[in-house]
């Protein structure tokens, strides 16, 4: 199993700098934070930083993955992928050490994936000490109960699974404005 870009709605698409592509193999991509002053971090990049997980084709974000299953050519063809924008964009010294590098992000990305298929898994990563620390959650479909009818057993097609913490205020999106300022 293997962490995939998925797009709900339209949001990613004016929430982060770069969407994501829909269907794309996806890592959390922590590492284009590294070196950063994630502090000073603002609007669209900060949201980035917050919740967004890669999409390994396009370095884009995507707010939400899926975990499917990948065919070991498609996973070979996902790191080598990722090791090429690792060194053409990021500056990694060769291909071996960013398919090495590639290779590791895309193992632990997998190792989020195991769960049912079609488990959504979304991320909030936050600055803890100078220290950056990510928490996942996952979303899975509900289950119908016994004797419940069939228009409130499927009013809810997922249940939140979250992990409390604590890292100061709560950053809040407005969706609408920000619609209305790109008219």
């Amino acid at each position: 199993m293997m962490l995939r870009t998925i797009r709900l709605d339209p949001s990613d698409t004016f929430v982060f700098p770069r969407a994501a592509e829909p269907g794309e193999w996806a890592v959390t991509g922590t590492f284009l934070f590294w070196g950063r002053d994630v502090a000073g971090l603002a609007g669209k990049e900060r949201a980035a930083f917050r919740s967004g997980f890669v999409g390994v084709a396009s370095l884009g974000f995507s707010t939400l993955v899926v975990a499917q299953p990948i065919r070991p050519e498609e996973r070979t063809a996902a790191i080598d992928c990722l090791a090429r924008h690792l060194v053409d964009k990021l500056g990694a010294p060769d291909i071996e050490a960013a398919r090495a590098a590639a290779a590791e992000e895309i193992a632990f990305a997998a190792s989020l994936a195991e769960h049912d298929e079609g488990t959504l898994v979304a991320m909030h990563r936050a600055l803890d000490d100078g220290e950056i620390r990510e928490q996942f959650r996952t979303l899975t479909a509900r289950e119908k109960t016994a004797g419940a009818d069939s228009l409130h057993a499927t009013a809810r097609a997922f249940t939140f699974h979250e992990i409390v913490e604590d890292d100061g205020p709560e950053e809040r999106v407005d969706l609408i404005d920000m619609m209305a300022a790109r008219k």
